[in-house]
């Protein structure tokens, strides 16, 4: 891979991009040695502009990012990294540094995840956990008809409820059945390219 540093007095930028939801994580910048650091370790090195000298995501966190690819862009002046992030990417303790409401959705699901392995004493996901598969289908399928009979009606905020139940419930069956929503969205990029 032959990349432009010179363009930009000899630093890239460098999107980062979890490689299973597509969510992009953060930006930072690369200079020729960051980028070798980064492909040799397997995880992403940046060059910190502000201290002028390399630093390795997660090296004081633990929160390290795990390259799954780099991808140059049409110029070769800019970086797409698509990693596996271990923990939170932003030094806030969220799953991205950008605020959306979709990033949002895969910090839930990383709770989900933590209520499935630890089953907490008093927590809702870790009570559906013990009730079952059956169950959790069936919360969905309550939720499913609540949202529709919401929608039917014209009070917006009650809608918003239940198909915010409607989302949860799903959340929870896609990992009962070892799903995510990156699996389910890479479903819908696919259809969306035929």
């Amino acid at each position: 891979m032959k990349i432009n540093f010179e363009k930009a007095n000899g630093l890239v930028p460098a999107i980062i991009q979890n490689a299973d939801t597509g969510s992009v994580l953060m930006l930072g910048y690369m200079n020729e040695e960051s980028l070798v650091s980064t492909q040799s370790s397997g995880r992403v090195t940046f060059f910190s502009r502000s201290r002028q000298s390399l630093w390795t995501k997660g090296e004081t966190s633990g929160n390290f990012l795990s390259v799954v690819e780099i991808l140059p862009d049409c110029d070769s002046d800019a970086l797409l990294i698509r990693v596996r992030p271990e923990g939170a990417t932003c030094h806030r303790g969220t799953d991205t540094c950008f605020e959306d409401e979709l990033g949002f959705l895969h910090e839930l699901e990383s709770i989900i995840e933590d209520r499935f392995t630890k089953q907490p004493e008093g927590s809702y996901v870790a009570g559906l956990v013990k009730a079952g598969l059956d169950r959790i289908a069936q919360k969905v399928g309550e939720e499913a008809i609540e949202t529709v009979i919401a929608a039917k009606n014209i009070e917006t905020d009650k809608f918003n409820e239940e198909a915010a139940d409607l989302v949860f419930h799903l959340m929870v069956l896609l990992r009962q059945r070892g799903s995510s929503l990156g699996k389910v969205c890479g479903v819908l990029r696919e259809r969306h390219r035929m």
